[in-house]
């Protein structure tokens, strides 16, 4: 049992860096293939395979003391149990000479320390298998006790007739516990209002985002529609309030039909032919193969990413719904048809709650109020001319675009 114990320990410790190394050769793999032209562009072949080299070397060092380690925990426990076979053959061997048992005793001592012997060597070549599913197990309930999101409480209210006021109060959040992103953001929209959202790289824009449609909740303070706490009201409900284009584009497998349709499952063809021209991409559909039936690969790999942007557009040209959110929705299209989608988007967004975050600040000069967030906070606030007037960070911000170095 000593002999199974101590082996069973140096398993566990090596099963578990096999583990762990797999892991990584999967994902090493899983990257590159996946940035296989980023990988070729910069000319990382024979570095990247350098590195696949190393972790499969450590991999395979792993896994041999693994496979070592378990190998030999049944031949040691059998050892051990021939030391006792033989110890007892011996000391009853010299007992039966001194008259102190007969022989047929000292054959049922042997046959005793035999059948006794079994079960622990059964139980030591099981005892390596469970170190091997333990290490395994490890990783895997390291995932499953990550934090959930928490459910929808049973009360909560569903959204509807969606007006589009919204209020946040305080608002603190961060990523990492002790690194405040966004700390007291107070703000309130009225229904109908354009919200333009702008700031540099990092100041929280794109986390705003993120917490008027909860894909995160706030630490402190709160959000709310129409009144409703968004903590108080199903995540689904809130969200199918929101139309959403992001400059991260996301297609599915399966046709641009129903790529487009994703929002509003049963549109019918001319809805979706109707939605496609609002975004002007009914051209490039109707030159592909086999038009609205033609099939995308996982995310859309077939198509350019200024394809898959329009798709995304067209999405929310479908679905109309009652608030807006587009964050940098047209960085990837020319600016040709860049001017057309914005005259789409202001039809669009006509008596509609909109949040814009845009880079390019030429495209939100027509927004109702404009939001200058630095450092999580909203410093400036006001119409572009207002703004400009003012001469602070906003100005520079603008000023900045049309500098020449």
């Amino acid at each position: 049992m000593l002999s199974a114990a101590f082996i069973a320990k140096k398993t566990y410790v090596y099963f578990k860096s096999q583990s762990e190394k797999r892991g990584t050769v999967t994902s090493i793999v899983q990257e590159m293939i996946e940035g296989v032209s980023c990988v070729q562009a910069f000319d990382m072949q024979d570095s990247v395979c350098a590195k696949f080299d190393r972790t499969d070397e450590e991999l395979r060092e792993a896994s041999f003391r693994a496979v070592f380690y378990s190998s030999i925990a049944n031949p040691s426990t059998r050892f051990c149990n021939a030391l006792v076979y033989a110890g007892v053959g011996i000391s009853g061997a010299l007992s039966a000479l001194a008259g102190g048992i007969s022989v047929g005793q000292l054959a049922a001592f042997l046959g005793y320390a035999s059948q006794y012997t079994k079960p622990f060597n059964e139980i030591s070549g099981v005892v390596t298998e469970l170190q091997n599913s333990l290490a395994c197990a490890q990783r895997l309930f390291s995932l499953i006790d990550q934090k959930e999101i928490t459910p929808d409480d049973d009360s909560a209210a569903v959204l509807s007739g969606v007006r589009g006021k919204v209020s946040l109060k305080d608002v603190s959040f961060s990523y990492v516990s002790g690194r405040p992103l966004i700390a007291g953001l107070t703000l309130g929209v009225q229904p109908g209002q354009r919200i333009a959202i702008v700031g540099p790289t990092g100041c929280g824009k794109t986390t705003l985002i993120n917490l008027l449609m909860r894909f995160y909740d706030v630490n402190a303070g709160s959000i709310s529609v129409d009144g409703y706490d968004i903590r108080t009201v199903t995540r689904s409900s809130l969200r199918s309030a929101y139309g959403m284009v992001l400059q991260d584009t996301w297609l599915k497998y399966g046709t641009i039909k129903e790529n487009i349709a994703l929002g509003k499952p049963g549109a019918t063809d001319e809805e979706i032919v109707h939605a496609a021209k609002e975004a002007y991409a009914d051209g490039f559909i109707r030159r592909l193969p086999h038009g609205y039936e033609t099939m995308t690969g996982e995310d859309g790999d077939s198509l350019s990413a200024g394809q898959r942007q329009l798709l995304c557009i067209a999405r929310v040209m479908l679905a109309v719904p009652p608030m807006l959110i587009l964050d940098e929705a047209t960085s990837s299209i020319d600016t040709r048809t860049e001017i057309y989608i914005q005259k789409a988007f202001d039809r669009l967004m006509e008596g509609r709650t909109s949040f814009v975050v845009a880079h390019r600040l030429s495209t939100i000069r027509s927004a109702d109020r404009i939001l200058v967030m630095k450092d999580g906070h909203i410093i400036e606030s006001g119409r572009h001319e207002e703004l400009l007037a003012a001469g602070g960070f906003y100005t520079n911000l603008y000023n900045s675009q049309f500098e020449t170095t």
